[in-house]
């Protein structure tokens, strides 16, 4: 059975039984701030289960994509090394929302498996909660009373808390869980020793396929744990895994969910996979195994995450995915000697393989494609980069062994892999001091965690059940009760409040737009709200310090001024989006957006360079439409079918529910929560001050409007009369300045000539001071010349022989500046390297620098440092 046909099943099955089939969530969560990344199936349903909403159906089904690379879920360093953890999977999952229960979920599990897909039922093994008297949680009876109907005793298994207990983290809903493993080992295996006691031994092929999780209870701050007004099913069953039983095979890999991307890998490289039936491979063979399923798992992450709006970036959820893809890229360098591109030649098998069910993998394949080649290319660059650098650590380790604090400033500046610099340190007769690697690695990493740790509180609820609800596209002032509150402790922000009300006006950060400020006003005080942001489906207005009487009645005011600003900068955004497509091309789509009171974002795909007569044609556009003055056309609750068959454009990674709210001006029209003006007349200007590349195909255009461009033209203006001044008041000024460059320039070639002759006439007195150190014909000296001149200089002093070592040190205007000459007979002689030597002595002016092997140079900031970077430059020749 293939895989796509298992998927199919499985929905099928559990539509039967009465359930919605939902589509994925987006593997990158935008509206959690506890989580980064898709982590389980359960997640884009945490609101019912915590009781902040109200879902659709009591019984759902779906399957979901999920990325475990961070956080308490961590399976990154696992991948590749066994056949069965991978860093993006699919979860199959059947939920019930307060509905069926243990006697219902089980039952399902088992027909499913045994009935629907035939699987072997001597083969399969369940546990059960062995239960936890420290925390007054007994043994599942019940789920070992109803297992007993289908399997016999001694294949049902007692599970502690580790195995046996669900918590998505440290506090919120919880419970005993009943998983059902699989052994696929051979009849005589299984003969020789029972696959009861490989459970959970992580044996790769006696392997967990399906959780069921009993949600009862939930974890509250201090740890104890308390019952739950409703009782949920969350289960969840390894796609990939199943296929592996389904398939009659014994390692994800050699399921068809893999070995169409392993069929290309090797098409590419030349290499041969084996498959996991084949034993005693050389080591080798399983060192080239290895890297094959890295980057066969990895591209499936790395293109997913990109294709739901996650671009690899230096922070956050964007470090995650472009650390993932270059753990594949230094596997392949490494292993499969690539030493160009080849990931992204994955892209178009995945889309074709997985299209049909992920539509967004097959409509963002370029985007994802470009993006995933780009970051090869520019990592490749760096792992070059870092053979040099480590060629120079090298060099100066004196003993047998490599300090561990040295290559973890590869891997921390530079990104220089860890296992590729143990392996490059082997085959020169090195070791690594990898204790000592470790010890820099935690201390950074606690570093970060002291930088980043929050410490919750539990919800003081005030007012029980269901009752909060948005206000603000109406008003901006409301009368509130507070309804809970809880206590946030961080590094970062210090503590704050959280604070709920029942009809909140205030806008919480979403969709690119921030949250609104305001107050919370009483009787007696007023509290200001400096922020407000969504978490499972709450509206949390964020606050220094909490009211001395919750209880009491609030008059919740937004802070307007900023509010319009906002609203100003959305709906130009729109605009602008809008106008992009129509000048650039229906290619454009968001990727990206930041609205605050301030200015506007917006990054977009488009593979070239925005033209200044493009954004010209942008800029007049927006403005057009804001001229005309475009009524909003605002519709809520509409369906998200209809919204986008009327033309709305929906953004991809973005979760849209059923129903969705619909924002037009003229041509423009948009699925939006965010807040915008009620004409185009108020944004009154619209005006673009930058534009650039943020990644492969990926452009940002920053801008801004209304008193922001007053602001802007009126500084423009005060600078142009400065400017005026400065040329003592020309009648015309542009032709005042066009005649200022020409003299400049004129200067310039003149004082160039003259420090070529100044060079020539120096060359003469500094060949006398030339000495010889170990056959090398060495210079180290400050001269009065300009960087220019000093490269004159050296390329002049070059030709006296072809042994030459020269470092000069300039300090124009304060500002110190060193070139290095090597002649290129040394370079390729003595192992020499220009751009490694000015790094090492930029050092002591308080910078650095590259270049060439033969020429580099380094500028600084401290002057003082040059007799000191003059007196080491010898040090490279002993």
């Amino acid at each position: 059975m293939k895989s796509q046909d298992v998927r199919k099943q499985f929905l099928d099955f559990f539509q039967s039984k009465g359930h919605l089939i939902v589509p994925s969530a987006p593997i990158v969560l935008k509206d959690d701030p506890t989580l980064m990344f898709n982590n389980s199936g359960m997640a884009q349903f945490k609101e019912y289960f915590l009781g902040n909403a109200t879902p659709k159906s009591n019984r759902i089904a779906d399957t979901q994509k999920c990325l475990r690379v961070s956080g308490k879920h961590n399976d990154l360093e696992d991948v590749g090394f066994d056949t069965y953890h991978h860093t993006m999977f699919e979860m199959l999952g059947n939920w019930s929302f307060g509905d069926y229960f243990k006697k219902e979920a089980l039952p399902f599990a088992w027909e499913f498996l045994t009935e629907v897909l035939k699987l072997d039922k001597d083969r399969l093994y369940v546990s059960v909660f062995e239960g936890n008297e420290a925390e007054n949680v007994p043994f599942d009876q019940e789920a070992f009373d109803i297992w007993k109907q289908f399997v016999p005793e001694d294949r049902i298994i007692l599970g502690n808390k580790k195995d046996n207990f669900w918590e998505m983290g440290d506090q919120g809903p919880c419970g005993p869980c009943s998983e059902i493993h699989i052994d696929l080992r051979t009849d005589a295996e299984r003969a020789a020793v029972s696959g009861r006691s490989l459970v959970n031994a992580d044996h790769p092929q006696v392997v967990e396929i399906w959780n069921n999780v009993f949600m009862e209870f939930n974890r509250k701050a201090d740890g104890s744990l308390e019952k739950l007004p409703a009782q949920h099913v969350d289960t969840g069953m390894g796609f990939e895994r199943l296929c592996m039983a389904i398939q009659n095979v014994t390692s994800n890999y050699d399921t068809d969910v893999f070995t169409p991307l392993i069929a290309k890998v090797e098409e590419i490289t030349g290499l041969k996979y084996t498959s996991n039936e084949i034993k005693n491979i050389s080591e080798e063979q399983d060192k080239t195994n290895i890297a094959i399923r890295v980057i066969v798992d990895h591209v499936r992450a790395v293109a997913f995450a990109i294709a739901d709006g996650q671009l690899p970036s230096n922070t956050g959820a964007g470090y995650v995915i472009r650390r993932i893809l270059r753990r594949a890229i230094r596997y392949g360098f490494t292993f499969l000697d690539t030493k160009e591109p080849f990931i992204y030649k994955l892209v178009a098998v995945l889309a074709d393989q997985m299209g049909e069910f992920f539509p967004e993998i097959k409509s963002q394949q370029n985007l994802v494609t470009n993006v995933i080649r780009e970051e090869e290319a520019s990592f490749l660059r760096t792992l070059d980069q870092g053979l040099q650098l480590l060629e120079n650590v090298i060099s100066e380790t004196k003993s047998e062994e490599v300090a561990g604090a040295k290559a973890f400033e590869l891997y921390d500046t530079f990104g220089f892999p860890k296992d590729l610099t143990a392996l490059i340190l082997r085959e020169r007769g090195l070791a690594l001091d990898e204790a000592g690697f470790d010890v820099a690695m935690q201390e950074q990493k606690a570093r970060s965690r002291a930088a980043s740790e929050v410490s919750t509180e539990d919800w003081s609820v005030l007012v029980p059940g269901n009752v909060e609800t948005f206000v603000g596209y109406d008003q901006t002032e409301a009368d509130v009760k507070i309804t809970r509150i809880r206590k946030v402790d961080s590094k970062k922000d210090g503590v704050l409040y959280q604070i709920v009300v029942d009809n909140s006006p205030f806008y919480p950060e979403g969709g690119g737009q921030v949250g609104d400020k305001g107050t919370l006003v009483s009787a007696n005080e007023t509290i200001q709200i400096i922020d407000t942001k969504k978490e499972n489906n709450l509206i949390l207005l964020l606050a220094k310090q909490l009211p001395e009487n919750v209880n009491a009645s609030f008059v919740a005011k937004v802070n307007t001024d900023l509010r319009a600003a906002s609203a100003k900068n959305h709906s130009a955004t729109h605009l602008m989006h809008l106008a992009l497509r129509t000048v650039l091309g229906t290619h454009v789509e968001q990727k990206g957006s930041l609205v605050t009171p301030n200015n506007l974002r917006f990054d977009f795909s488009h593979f070239a360079k925005v033209t200044d007569e493009e954004l010209k044609q942008v800029e007049d556009f927006v403005n057009a439409r804001i001229q005309e003055q475009l009524p909003l056309i605002e519709r809520r609750d509409i369906p998200f079918a209809q919204a986008v068959a009327e033309g709305a454009m929906a953004l991809f990674g973005e979760k849209y529910g059923d129903s969705v709210r619909a924002i037009k001006f003229g041509d423009s029209m948009e699925l939006c929560g965010g807040i915008h003006v009620n004409n185009t007349a108020e944004i009154w200007s619209f005006k673009i001050v930058s534009e650039g590349a943020v990644a492969a195909g990926i452009r940002r255009i920053e801008a801004i409007t209304s008193d922001a461009v007053k602001k802007h033209y009126a500084n423009q203006e005060v600078l142009l009369n400065e400017i005026k001044l400065s040329l003592k008041n020309p009648q015309d000024a542009l032709k005042a300045v066009v005649a200022l460059q020409d003299d400049n320039a004129k200067l310039k070639k003149q004082l160039e000539s003259l420090l070529k002759d100044k060079a020539k006439n120096m060359k003469g007195d500094l060949a006398k001071e030339i000495q010889e150190i170990n056959g090398v014909q060495f210079l180290a000296k400050q001269v009065d010349l300009n960087p220019e001149g000093a490269k004159d200089l050296a390329y002049e002093l070059g030709t006296l022989g072809t042994n030459m070592f020269l470092v000069l040190a300039t300090a124009e205007e304060g500002k110190p500046m060193l070139s290095c000459y090597i002649s290129k007979e040394l370079v390729a002689d003595k192992n020499l390297n220009a751009g490694l030597v000015v790094r090492e002595l930029g050092k002591f002016i308080q910078g650095g620098g590259g270049g060439q092997p033969f020429f580099a140079t380094a500028g600084g900031k401290k002057a003082e440092g040059i007799p000191e970077a003059l007196a080491k430059a010898k040090d490279f020749l002993d």
